[in-house]
């Protein structure tokens, strides 16, 4: 019987490219109030179609001609990171979460700086839907995924055993190996438009199962 079902928050329950728009939006309204800079969301949000990741704002302004140093690449990323998004649940993990919210103790484990998830959680207004969210940034960066911190914590909280636990992800090059190695049952779900859908990765990292909706669920657990 499994007893906790536990989800990872980005591109699982939610589109993370949706947070990444939103907060391209918020850093070029910012640019345009205090700079006059315009055009900033286009051209950022052109650079990350591209598969352009980690370096978006300096090659956006390098792009418009505007001269960037450190400090003002310091002040986009403070707005980025502090916005407030504009983003929705995913139609089947919407689907999922009423279908499980009472039947199974819901959690969720969470990668990234704590501000930033807390305020998407916020957005998508998930605080009533899951009896814990865990922010891994919370215990430091050093016990973000695949750290076992997070899994045991969701263990000592329920007291289950990994026998009785799922986790439900979709990056393998973290989500999985952990889970795996304390007996949880993993699931990786791979959207057609998800970033690890078709990632190649060793045996240990791979889920044990694989889905493409989060619907699927309710016949598996």
């Amino acid at each position: 019987m499994k007893k906790v079902l536990v989800f990872d928050l980005d591109d699982t329950l939610f589109p993370e490219h949706e947070f990444v728009r939103s907060g391209f939006q918020a850093v070029a309204n910012w640019l345009e109030q205090k700079y006059s800079i315009t055009n900033f969301f286009a051209v950022a949000s052109n650079l990350f179609k591209q598969g352009i990741r980690g370096k978006v704002f300096n090659l956006a302004l390098e792009e418009m001609g505007v001269k960037c140093d450190q400090e003002i690449i310091t002040e986009l990323l403070q707005v980025y990171r502090e916005h407030f998004p504009k983003i929705s649940l995913h139609d089947d993990a919407k689907c999922a979460i009423s279908y499980f919210h009472g039947q199974k103790k819901l959690a969720i484990i969470t990668d990234g700086y704590l501000r930033v998830q807390q305020n998407k959680v916020q957005a998508l207004r998930l605080e009533t839907d899951f009896d814990w969210i865990l922010y891994t940034d919370f215990y430091g960066k050093d016990c973000w995924k695949p750290s076992p911190i997070s899994y045991l914590k969701v263990m000592e909280w329920s007291q289950a055993s990994g026998s009785e636990c799922v986790y439900v992800g979709d990056n393998p090059s973290k989500d999985f190996v952990t889970a795996k190695q304390l007996d949880w049952l993993t699931i990786q779900i791979c959207r057609e438009s998800g970033e690890y859908a078709n990632v190649i990765i060793s045996d240990c990292y791979k889920a044990d199962l694989k889905i493409q909706s989060l619907i699927d669920l309710m016949e598996i657990i």
